[in-house]
């Protein structure tokens, strides 16, 4: 239970790839982590092989700091979730606080939206390679790649190891909040003034 207290977004749509999301939703539980699932509108999306998901929120009603990271799962969910100025805000804002962005096959048009992958390398489903190159992202044929908090795949066939990357991204991340808490309280107080907190 390594992730125990982490709570991580997923974003849902309408033909999702049901193995994208449900076997990283699933790993990260195991794990310990809280899973919320937040759609732009729906309550229930029917995956592209057929198995429904019912989200927990709407992107509309949550706020990026309430999440320790995001999954964005591929399909044809992706063009159309990238359509929502406030998901695509969510995206900006847990990339810019150093929090772990994953995404996998299709996902990243999600990322292109948001503007967050200019200059950083990457993978996709070979279909978005061209997208991907375009929006300025150093694009590369693997099962996955991690560069600083943005986590790649290519498709279902690489998530074991998209998935050992998002927790391996999310125990490092549990570790340097705990030494920052650990600086902080051990910092010296000049007389007579209290601790900045």
């Amino acid at each position: 239970m390594t992730l125990q207290g982490k709570r991580i977004l997923f974003f849902a749509g309408p033909l999702y790839e049901d193995l994208e999301l449900w076997y990283p939703k699933i790993r990260l539980e195991e794990e310990g982590a809280r899973t919320i699932v937040a759609g732009t509108g729906e309550k229930t999306y029917q995956g592209k092989r057929g198995y429904p998901i019912t989200v927990d929120a709407n992107v509309d009603q949550i706020s990026s700091a309430e999440f320790d990271g995001l999954v964005i799962p591929g399909g044809y969910a992706p063009d159309i979730m990238r359509r929502s100025q406030k998901l695509l805000q969510l995206t900006r804002e847990i990339y810019e606080a150093g929090k772990p962005v994953a995404f996998i096959c299709h996902a990243g048009w999600v990322p292109i939206s948001a503007g967050i992958v200019r200059g950083k390398r990457g993978t996709s489903v070979g279909a978005i390679k061209d997208d991907l190159v375009n929006a300025g992202l150093l694009w590369e044929d693997s099962p996955v790649v991690v560069d600083g908090n943005l986590i790649s795949s290519r498709t279902p066939a690489d998530l074991p190891q998209f998935c050992r990357a998002i927790i391996e991204a999310l125990e490092k991340s549990r570790v340097a909040s705990r030494e920052s808490r650990g600086s902080r309280q051990a910092t010296p107080v000049a007389s007579g003034k209290s601790p900045v907190r």
